[in-house]
């Protein structure tokens, strides 16, 4: 955390979620807020990865206030894991509450990136969303939804060209039909091992990109 993070609690479908917020400085009016989704529950995933914790230091800086999560069962958020279904409602349910109107992002690293795309996808069109950011999308292990094509240019889809969680080749068999760009990361790994500086640098060129 930093000492612009906040401790959250919030009520979920399933009982309490746990949050951090994550603000930039006082004097920066925020552009917006952004929701980030962590990790597999079932495999270690919290909103303390260091990915998520990445992503979170990249909107900041890009001046965006952050709420990430803790999904149903993990730490102190109550319920238990629920394959994406239950999960997909926390989200929305942390939308709700943090982000009920003006500037909206989303992003979410491997089965975050699932879950993220079913939220966006139920979102969608009636919600405006202004930046979406998947970040080793679990292509091979969930049905990723397909992003609408008015929020293409909207998008950045990352993954690390070794990738041993989830293969290249699925991201690119679930880019591929919607003509999707993804961006490769050359040597990295599903957690970017070393290439966290780079993985931040390409986030936040793409939220300082028009749009």
């Amino acid at each position: 955390m930093n000492a612009q993070t906040e401790r959250l609690v919030l009520a979920g479908p399933a009982g309490r979620i746990e949050a951090l917020l994550d603000t930039p400085p006082a004097e920066v009016t925020p552009r917006g807020t952004a929701i980030i989704a962590h990790p597999h529950p079932l495999f270690g995933g919290t909103m303390d990865n260091k990915v998520v914790q990445t992503l979170a230091r990249a909107f900041v800086q890009c001046g965006w206030s952050v709420v990430r999560f803790n999904f149903r069962g993990v730490g102190a958020t109550e319920g238990v894991h629920d394959e994406g279904r239950g999960e997909t409602q926390d989200l929305l349910a942390v939308v709700q509450q943090c982000a009920p109107e003006g500037a909206l992002a989303l992003a979410g690293f491997s089965f975050g990136s699932f879950v993220m795309s079913q939220a966006l996808a139920s979102l969608w069109p009636a919600r405006q969303i202004d930046k979406v950011v998947f970040v080793g999308a679990a292509a091979s292990r969930f049905q990723v939804a397909t992003v609408p094509p008015e929020l293409h240019e909207r998008t950045l889809v990352i993954h690390g060209e070794h990738d041993d969680t989830v293969p290249l080749a699925a991201v690119m068999d679930w880019a591929r039909p919607q003509v999707l760009p993804v961006t490769v990361v050359p040597g990295g790994s599903h957690f970017f091992h070393g290439q966290l500086p780079l993985l931040k640098s390409l986030v936040v060129r793409h939220l300082t990109a028009a749009t």
